[in-house]
């Protein structure tokens, strides 16, 4: 069975500690890299990940783009929405379905 993990700075992910989802704080880009890479290895099914700590792991991230296991989420943080999260699902669906879900128009 898969668990779920969430990671970005402390301030943005300790309350999902409350949900009883396992948290991993990071720092910096190489922590973030590295987490996400301990994480997806092991047994996390889904990873939220914060907006600002997934900029930090955007190579990292890439690896695991077309993978099923482990889903990489993007959430907001503290320090507010960027866009990125839903950006990023709305470019999954597109290719999942070939339309642009927010316009309907069709994508090439």
């Amino acid at each position: 069975m898969y668990k779920i993990a969430v990671m970005g700075d402390y301030d943005s992910i300790y309350g999902f500690a409350a949900l009883g989802l396992a948290v991993f704080p990071v720092r910096n880009r190489e922590e973030a890299g590295d987490t996400l890479r301990r994480l997806a290895e092991g047994k996390y099914g889904i990873i939220y990940i914060t907006e600002a700590a997934a900029a930090q792991a955007r190579d990292e991230i890439e690896r695991y783009r077309d993978k099923t296991v482990p889903a990489v989420i993007q959430i907001p943080g503290v320090s507010g929405n960027t866009g990125a999260g839903v950006e990023g699902v709305k470019k999954t669906v597109e290719q999942a379905v070939g339309s642009d879900i927010l316009f309907g128009g069709v994508s090439e």
